[in-house]
């Protein structure tokens, strides 16, 4: 399989993730009691927290590897783009939802801190960010691949 279309496979699971759980979990989530919503959050994160990284990891290595393979070919600047929105969607992650993400798994779900859903909100902007980083990325691979291939 060409590494433009393995490239554009885990662009589109990562992009896939990021619209589940920002679009999709998050407003059910919220009807939720408190207890219960911090669970959720728990939960999600515990889980996320490994393979978020395993998705995004082969992701960045084939747009890096692609980018430099496929330099002169056409789609150049496609490939350009989907690494730049990877790298914004990495740096949306290590500054604004990993802390909230690790400050989120010592809460304790009877007692957590007065302002959580402050801190959740101030975090979910960030994500949302990042959620269209990731499909902004697949777009751009995908178009990449297309455009390499005609």
């Amino acid at each position: 399989m060409p590494l433009g279309t393995l490239l554009a496979f885990f662009a589109g699971i990562l992009a896939g993730v990021e619209v589940v759980i920002h679009y999709g979990l998050r407003g059910p989530a919220t009807v939720l009691d408190e207890r219960s919503q911090l669970q959720l959050r728990q939960a999600l994160i515990f889980r996320l927290r490994v393979l978020v990284p395993a998705i995004f990891l082969p992701t960045l290595g084939f747009g890096v590897a692609v980018a430099i393979r496929d330099a002169g070919a056409p789609g150049v600047g496609f490939r350009i783009v989907g690494l730049a929105a990877l790298l914004i969607w990495m740096a949306i992650r290590v500054v604004g939802t990993v802390p909230i993400n690790r400050a989120t798994l010592t809460w304790q779900p009877d007692a957590p801190p007065a302002d959580w859903q402050a801190q959740v909100e101030h975090a979910e902007r960030f994500h949302m960010v990042g959620a269209w980083a990731a499909i902004i990325a697949f777009a751009a691979f995908l178009a990449g691949v297309i455009a390499n291939a005609t």
